[in-house]
């Protein structure tokens, strides 16, 4: 059992209860989520006091000690900051919690990184030649560079968000098919149920990100909010968008496109990462 205390636990719920749900994690993801922690969020135990989402994550930090409660809304709320505008005053606070959880002292460096912080980067003068791609898809990433801009200026973040996913998806692919043997053997290349490596055009941009990073090619950063693009991005399913509720404004567009500029940026060696 957690020693959370009632004024503590107001301060997750501010952060992250969205009447019931949990941010905007949908069933798969949020179980995917907890098992990365080797948590079973669906199990009987985290649902004595009801099914939602919230109430399973109540009953998770009641039930388990300190130590595995703070490691979980610790991810939590890197997530939380990675896919929304956090209050820094809130997650100032938060961080304070988790430290008394685990009972380590709040750290005298540098804070991680915000979205407002990600955001703030410039990134003028992108040479996509330097990406060494050929002149066809040159052309294509160009055409929708373009769309994107004329996406963002008149106000369609939802086409600016799923041009920016599937740009990124298709220079990560690219850069796979030219290093295969280095996304093959990365420990988070994705396999089958007989534990072999996926071909590579069965990877899902959620692989292709991570292993992009792992190899060298990403930040740590644009692994990060490239997670959160991800997301945004799955919403190309009408019926999945209606469930969650999902409404992407020009925030939430501006967030994606920081990510594609940055992985290019990456991509291309005119970033130091």
């Amino acid at each position: 059992m957690s020693t959370l205390k009632a004024h503590e636990k107001v301060t997750f719920e501010k952060l992250f209860d969205r009447g019931g749900y949990v941010l905007n994690f949908n069933d798969r993801t949020y179980a995917e989520f907890f098992r990365e922690h080797g948590i079973n969020i669906d199990a009987e135990k985290y649902r004595v006091n009801g099914p939602s989402k919230m109430r399973r994550l109540r009953a998770f930090w009641e039930i388990e000690s300190d130590a595995i409660v703070a490691k979980v809304l610790a991810a939590m709320l890197e997530y939380a900051c990675a896919v929304e505008k956090v209050d820094s005053a809130d997650r100032v606070k938060a961080v304070s919690i988790l430290s008394r959880l685990s009972g380590k002292m709040p750290s005298t460096e540098q804070p991680a990184q915000t979205q407002e912080d990600f955001l703030r980067h410039v990134f003028s003068d992108l040479k996509l030649a330097r990406l060494s791609i050929d002149a066809q898809l040159q052309t294509v990433i160009e055409q929708r560079i373009d769309e994107i801009h004329k996406s963002l200026k008149s106000g369609s973040a939802l086409a600016a968000i799923f041009l920016c996913g599937s740009t990124l998806e298709g220079l990560l692919l690219d850069a796979a098919t030219k290093q295969p043997q280095q996304f093959n053997s990365a420990k988070s290349a994705p396999k089958d149920r007989e534990d072999k490596v996926l071909q590579l055009h069965s990877w899902s941009l959620e692989s292709l990100i991570n292993v992009a990073h792992e190899v060298g090619l990403l930040s740590l950063d644009v692994m990060k909010y490239g997670h959160a693009l991800k997301d945004f991005r799955n919403y190309i399913h009408p019926r999945q968008q209606a469930s969650q509720g999902f409404k992407p404004d020009q925030h939430t567009a501006k967030i994606s496109w920081q990510v594609l500029q940055a992985a290019i940026a990456d991509l291309s060696g005119q970033r130091q990462k």
